[in-house]
């Protein structure tokens, strides 16, 4: 990875930003969709109830990224997005733009007062019980989006994704066909478990997904991670995902780097370690960040050119974090 430029990726005043995804339109300029939620509420768990994916633009990869306007809106509790809408991962297919991205609802009134908003709130309990995995489609980057009534990953009772779907990783082939992978948790009781990752499957983006086995694609109790990215070449796939716990690739919150020949069975890479919290910027310092998450590599000519990632100015992951922003880093042909 080369320096990071100080002032590249995207920020926004008295937001929490998160996510950041990137692609080149039919404008050539490069847009990035990302998550923002206010920062009258805490960074976490804020962005479950009131996150809302926005894009930015930029005429270059490393940006600074302007912000255009809030793409997917809340739209009312009676949909199954209508109340946050993350995770967006944009994808550029033929003529067709893609959005994957988590959404969810919930019920309720927004929380009073805001800045004491937790995981034990009722709010908070009922919208991560509803998060799914779902699809829009636009013909341009501008919009608009046609977004669906329903979310193209539902739960399944009984299985390792009881509880939830979310964090979309898609791999969209010539022919239209998509590989997904995506994070799951399971009911135990009353409760979640822990965090999984299952791949599901569909012949064409706008048609059936269907889920690719009964077990996740990791044993849980041996690959702790999240935040998945896939991309395809001749050898078969291969994934960048974040180590919640440091156990695979030696560092906490850093990257791990796998490989898979079908994009079913994964394997650690002989170099375990994707990325690291610790970043050079091209002022000549470097930086432990407190995350370092989220991962999405842009493609150009079929090679991958820049690293983005959602990363804060804390110590301790969320527990500290003041600020947050979408970085990118710019990576050796």
């Amino acid at each position: 990875m080369l320096p990071a430029p100080r002032g590249g990726g995207f920020r926004m005043e008295g937001y929490w930003v998160w996510c950041g995804s990137v692609v080149q339109g039919e404008d050539g300029k490069f847009h990035m969709f990302a998550s923002r939620w206010p920062k009258t509420l805490p960074m976490h768990p804020g962005w479950m109830t009131a996150s809302e994916i926005v894009r930015a633009d930029s005429d270059t990869p490393e940006g600074p990224y302007q912000f255009c306007e809030v793409v997917l809106p809340a739209r009312g509790a009676e949909y199954w997005d209508g109340r946050c809408t993350h995770n967006p991962h944009i994808v550029k297919h033929n003529n067709k733009y893609l959005l994957y991205y988590t959404g969810s609802t919930h019920p309720l009134s927004d929380p009073e007062p805001p800045g004491n908003f937790g995981l034990t709130d009722p709010q908070c309990i009922v919208a991560r019980a509803n998060k799914r995995v779902g699809l829009a489609i636009a013909d341009s980057v501008l919009g608009p989006w046609r977004r669906a009534d329903e979310p193209i990953l539902p739960t399944r009772p009984g299985r390792f994704d009881s509880f939830l779907t979310s964090n979309p990783a898609p791999c969209v082939r010539e022919d239209g066909s998509v590989l997904l992978i995506y994070k799951a948790r399971h009911y135990e009781g009353n409760l979640h478990g822990g965090m999984t990752i299952g791949v599901a499957y569909a012949d064409h983006y706008e048609g059936l997904y269907r889920v690719l086995g009964d077990e996740p694609v990791f044993p849980p109790e041996s690959f702790d991670i999240e935040d998945p990215f896939i991309w395809q070449t001749n050898e078969g796939y291969y994934m960048i995902a974040k180590d919640m716990e440091g156990h695979l690739c030696g560092e906490k919150y850093g990257g791990i780097y796998a490989e898979s020949p079908d994009g079913l069975k994964w394997s650690l890479h002989g170099q375990p370690q994707g990325y690291s919290r610790t970043v050079r910027w091209d002022d000549g310092t470097v930086q432990t960040l407190g995350n370092l998450e989220r991962p999405f590599l842009l493609f150009q000519n079929g090679k991958p050119t820049h690293l983005f990632a959602a990363v804060s100015d804390g110590s301790d992951g969320f527990k500290d974090a003041s600020d947050t922003w979408n970085m990118v880093i710019p990576l050796k042909q």
